[in-house]
């Protein structure tokens, strides 16, 4: 019951005002009368015009952009199928010792302490820790695609480090980390290591971006004033498998090379297949990007997006 009480994220929230306050500008060219610590969810906008955050964007073209001259003309054609697909794969992204490199800082944050396993199975914001991992995901050229893709202006927001396959159900982004107006994340997904059929590999729905986002509503999972929905995200797993098999999409499986990227739309639906070899590790990084031009939240906990940093 405490965790489902809103008040207790107020309080946290209270003392992080540096970080939240990307919103609050946003929230007063809405009309909203919302502090930089209140919740917030898809219900709060019902009567607003999603338009008004978006006008006046100077946005890159993609055939301008010159991370476009970097990768193979396979990759190119996957980008330019971003937007009718809802992802793209830069195969080869980061050489060996890059990739070599990645390892080891992580290694080594693991070691010096500054680096433990959350939920589970997940080493988050590694990149808080190393100047090396921060400067590497927030690469101009990279930026450039990603703000092309966004269509908007994609900054950092969280990485994530998996030693073994995540094998996480099925799932859209947009219900932890959404936006207003919605589709303003991506994921990008780094391969660390060779990654087969039995050591879990991603599992994806191409064109599935283009279904509805489903969100607490859709799962009766809006709460009250007090308090947080009460039926949960194995209630939304359960629900969104219902979906998948309603439209009868294709499932895809990426079984990927060492440097391999794939970064996806915030509404396409993928999850982690079984990690079957226990023998073999499937390392991986996940970093997720969000629109600084739109308002940044989390659905399923009704709580703004805390940045890293101050913004």
């Amino acid at each position: 019951m405490i965790r489902r009480l809103k008040l207790s994220y107020m309080l946290y929230n209270l003392f992080n005002k540096g970080r939240l306050e990307h919103n609050v500008k946003l929230y007063k060219k809405l009309g909203l009368r919302k502090s930089y610590f209140s919740p917030i969810c898809s219900a709060d906008f019902r009567a607003t015009d999603a338009a008004v955050l978006q006008e006046n964007q100077n946005l890159p073209a993609l055939e301008e952009i010159a991370f476009l001259k970097t990768v193979s003309v396979t990759a190119r054609k996957s980008i330019h199928d971003f937007q009718d697909n809802g992802y793209c794969v830069i195969d080869k992204f980061l050489d060996n010792s890059q990739v070599d490199k990645i390892n080891n800082t992580i290694d080594q944050l693991q070691s010096s302490g500054k680096l433990k396993f959350k939920y589970g199975n997940k080493l988050m914001f590694a990149i808080h820790q190393s100047p090396f991992l921060q400067d590497l995901w927030e690469d101009k050229a990279l930026l450039e695609l990603l703000s092309c893709l966004i269509q908007g202006e994609a900054a950092l927001f969280q990485s994530i480090n998996f030693i073994y396959g995540s094998q996480q159900k099925t799932h859209s982004d947009s219900i932890h980390m959404t936006t207003f107006p919605l589709g303003g994340l991506l994921g990008v997904w780094m391969a660390l290591e060779d990654i087969g059929l039995d050591n879990g590999p991603l599992h994806y729905y191409p064109k599935s971006h283009k279904l509805p986002y489903y969100l607490n509503e859709d799962y009766d999972n809006v709460g009250t004033k007090f308090f947080l929905g009460k039926n949960g995200y194995g209630a939304y797993e359960k629900m969104l498998a219902e979906k998948v098999q309603e439209q009868k999409i294709e499932r895809q499986v990426f079984t990927a090379k060492k440097g391999d990227l794939f970064i996806w739309h915030a509404n396409l639906l993928h999850g982690g297949e079984p990690h079957t070899n226990k023998e073999r590790t499937r390392k991986s990084m996940v970093m997720h990007y969000f629109d600084l031009n739109r308002i940044c939240y989390h659905e399923i906990s009704q709580r703004p997006a805390l940045f890293g940093r101050a913004i």
